[in-house]
């Protein structure tokens, strides 16, 4: 079983506006809205490329009972804690002459309700996939994913871990099967400017010496890169085609190199697969469907 984690879920909703002015009532000309956090699109494109997941996570008030309606009515299994206090977030992106988003605050999390995610946790087995994404909570202790990995050491899980920073490096003794940053985080954690998929390949290999199985580097236009776990470089080029909506790209980089690798059990085949889920996602206004992601990988690498 495949599991993903989002502290923090949200629902995004994205609205038009022809100019937005502030002071006014600004009217849409269109609108969107869907369960948002990183883990959950991840559990999304997983289920758009025919895997299955058990979305876990911290929800509250009837925002958070939208969202669990949602996961289930797209056919995920959504086994969140439900919290007392506050409720799940709300960010607003307004698109107009300029993009803004206001982002919601969340819910209070209690030592008792990460016990009960704990819980959850210990009943993965050998063979499972478990997928760690995005920022910690306030109230939470910094050390949070450290934490699961060091409590999950030893049972024969593979985890992948998409954060940034301090985040990301905790977790590396820890030996990660998957991390994902891209040349702009992988360039802050030491402190460089990466441009190249070749500039990124050395850091790369620094952050596999450290610990990391597989380190994949999003690069938007400028492609990715993969350091494997035999050392082992790959490199690609972006995919062709329009930008419509990136939110959620990165997360469907995860997943697809997640499916790739299930798939095949072949990591050059996972990587490209990640590749064209992450551009798909890109190049959609939703995140990527199994038909969009097998026409890019056609039109990329056949």
């Amino acid at each position: 079983m495949i599991y993903t984690v989002t502290f923090n879920p949200s629902l995004d909703y994205i609205v038009d506006v022809e100019h937005l002015t502030l002071g006014r009532v600004n009217r849409t000309k269109g609108e969107i809205i869907y369960p948002g956090g990183k883990g959950i699109n991840v559990s999304i494109v997983l289920k758009n490329l025919g895997f299955d997941s058990t979305a876990l996570g911290f929800l509250a008030g009837f925002t958070g009972e939208e969202i669990r309606s949602r996961m289930e009515a797209a056919g995920i299994r959504a086994d969140f804690i439900t919290v007392p206090e506050g409720m799940s977030r709300i960010n607003m992106k307004i698109r107009s002459d300029e993009e803004s988003e206001i982002n919601g605050m969340g819910p209070y999390i209690r030592p008792e309700d990460i016990e009960a995610l704990y819980g959850k946790l210990d009943t993965m087995a050998e063979g499972d996939v478990l997928v760690l994404a995005g920022s910690i909570p306030s109230m939470m202790p910094e050390t949070m994913y450290s934490d699961i990995m060091k409590r999950l050491e030893g049972k024969g899980i593979r985890i992948a871990v998409d954060a940034t920073r301090d985040l990301l490096m905790n977790v590396l003794p820890y030996h990660p099967f998957v991390i994902k940053p891209n040349n702009h985080e992988l360039g802050e954690i030491f402190d460089v400017e990466l441009k190249t998929r070749e500039e990124v390949i050395p850091y790369a290999h620094k952050l596999r010496e450290r610990g990391a199985q597989n380190v994949i580097v999003s690069m938007a236009g400028e492609g990715a890169v993969l350091v494997a776990d035999d050392g082992t470089e790959y490199m690609s080029e972006a995919p062709e085609g329009k930008v419509v909506n990136s939110v959620g790209a990165g997360d469907s980089m995860v997943a697809g190199f997640i499916a790739g690798y299930l798939s095949t059990g072949s990591y050059e085949q996972a990587f490209r697969m990640g590749v064209c889920t992450g551009s798909a996602s890109a190049f959609s206004e939703q995140l990527a469907t199994k038909d969009e992601v097998e026409a890019l990988m056609k039109k990329t690498f056949l």
